[in-house]
């Protein structure tokens, strides 16, 4: 009768590395994540005439309007300026997380945890 041979070798030694590895893997980007979340990203549209700042948890902190940038008469144009910076800075503050993430898991795509 022939002995088998295991395959793969070190089964259980080599699922509590595995474990491990995904626990540290788990704790660094949750620290990453709450780093992202605090640094700020900022945004300009129109020439600059409208600033907008986020942090990486994707929350507008501020919204700067110039005063040129207010005309009464065409309130439709300072939207679209306002929407277009927002829409910048939300882009950039999900860049930053997207970056960090990657940096962490190894360009690993995790399904959009983040």
């Amino acid at each position: 009768m022939a002995k088998r041979k295991s395959v793969g070798g070190g089964g259980m030694n080599n699922m509590s590395s595995m474990i491990a590895k995904a626990q540290k893997m788990q704790e660094d980007m949750q620290a990453a994540q709450a780093e992202v979340e605090q640094a700020e990203v900022e945004a300009t549209a129109g020439g600059g005439v409208v600033t907008v700042r986020a942090n990486g948890a994707k929350k507008i902190i501020s919204v700067r309007i110039s005063p040129e940038a207010v005309d009464p008469d065409d309130v439709e144009m300072l939207e679209d300026l306002v929407t277009a910076a927002v829409n910048e800075a939300l882009a950039k503050a999900e860049d930053m997380m997207q970056q960090k993430m990657s940096g962490i898991t190894g360009g690993m795509n995790l399904g959009g945890m983040f």
